[in-house]
């Protein structure tokens, strides 16, 4: 890009970057992290887990690619922001049906282009997540300042991303009858079960454990989704209602709320895990799964004992739990993401261990 800025971001602490306009060009005070992910920009663009969020993405080049019908991970994406060092308008692939601008425009996105990403990234890894104001490059230090320090951020984000009414995926009266729970879910973790020969039935995030019931399911998935675990007490109490029912296999979001229904505690991290490169180990087998993930908070180990669960997978990079098991309950969830397109493909099994899991327990 060329020519002066004409968009700014101004963090809590006073920082200013400046960039240019593509997209949406709304204000907006968003939370802002960091992806390090190398591919996947529609995939993070449309993942309703960064609701709320400004991402900046430490890969230098955003948007050559395009965007392709098949690869949404949600209807209407829910993203805050999007932050690039530079950003192609001009896509190289045969599936591209938009360009990512065009997109971010028709759903309200804003983004910021030629920013000094690598300071910027270096920042939050630094001092952390926090707010920041996406604004005009006129605006006033002073004022923005002003704006965010009288910002509350909402804490009602998986209520505006879960689906509506229950919908249902795969061939009826066939396979292993899952209930899914929508907190924010992507479309993948649907495609992961209905193509190991489940059919699927997703209900809102708010739907009583006694609904669930009636619905028959032969095991029931907690999915993924935005914001902190314990924000969504509903939840936690369908699942807790729910425990020793029938297998319940959660992911990210959901892998928090089983561990609060149990009586765990969660926290918020620093700046959280965002990207398809990081190291987790299965502390059973031993082995290191490369995995993909996208959470501000973690299972606070400390609580584990005092519960009926036990940790089974924990992340190399900086020892944070990233699996815990009730077996009598046949209950397991893991924090990353075996399901993510694009990423790595290290735990798809885990699907194939949910079906298992169906497959030798009695139904009570």
């Amino acid at each position: 890009m060329t020519g002066t800025p004409n968009r700014k971001i101004i963090l809590e602490d006073g920082q200013e970057y400046y960039g240019y306009a593509f997209g949406a060009e709304k204000e907006k005070i968003l939370e802002i992290v960091f992806n390090t992910s190398m591919v996947g920009y529609q995939e993070i663009l449309s993942d309703p887990s960064y609701s709320d969020q400004a991402v900046v993405m430490t890969y230098p080049l955003i948007g050559n690619y395009g965007m392709a019908e098949d690869d949404y991970e949600t209807e209407i994406p829910a993203i805050g922001a999007l932050i690039v060092r530079e950003y192609n308008d001009r896509p190289s692939n045969f599936r591209s049906v938009q360009t990512l601008g065009e997109v971010m425009k028709q759903y309200g996105i804003s983004g910021i282009s030629g920013v000094d990403t690598r300071r910027l990234n270096r920042s939050i890894r630094d001092f952390g997540s926090r707010k920041a104001l996406l604004t005009d490059a006129e605006m006033p230090l002073d004022e923005g300042l002003s704006r965010l320090a009288c910002c509350r951020m909402p804490k009602d984000a998986v209520s505006r991303v879960s689906c509506r009414a229950p919908w249902k995926a795969g061939a009826e009266n066939t396979g292993h009858h899952v209930v899914a729970i929508d907190c924010g879910m992507k479309r993948n973790i649907v495609r992961s079960l209905t193509g190991r020969g489940c059919r699927v039935t997703v209900v809102p995030w708010n739907t009583p454990a006694d609904r669930i019931r009636a619905l028959g399911p032969d095991g029931i998935f907690l999915s993924n989704g935005p914001g902190d675990p314990t924000s969504v007490p509903e939840v936690i109490e369908t699942i807790r209602l729910l425990i020793g029912y029938r297998p319940i296999f959660g992911i990210c979001l959901g892998h928090q709320i089983i561990s609060l229904a149990y009586g765990a505690k969660t926290y918020k991290l620093k700046f959280g895990h965002r990207g398809g490169n990081h190291p987790v180990r299965d502390l059973e087998t031993g082995k290191i799964e490369i995995t993909s993930q996208n959470h501000s908070y973690a299972v606070d180990e400390d609580s584990i004992p005092d519960t009926p669960l036990r940790v089974t997978h924990r992340n190399i990079l900086d020892g944070t739990v990233e699996g815990i098991s009730c077996e009598k309950d046949r209950v397991f969830s893991v924090q990353y993401h075996p399901e993510s397109a694009p990423g790595p493909q290290d735990s798809g099994h885990l699907f194939d261990r949910f079906i298992r899991m169906m497959e030798d327990g009695d139904h009570a």
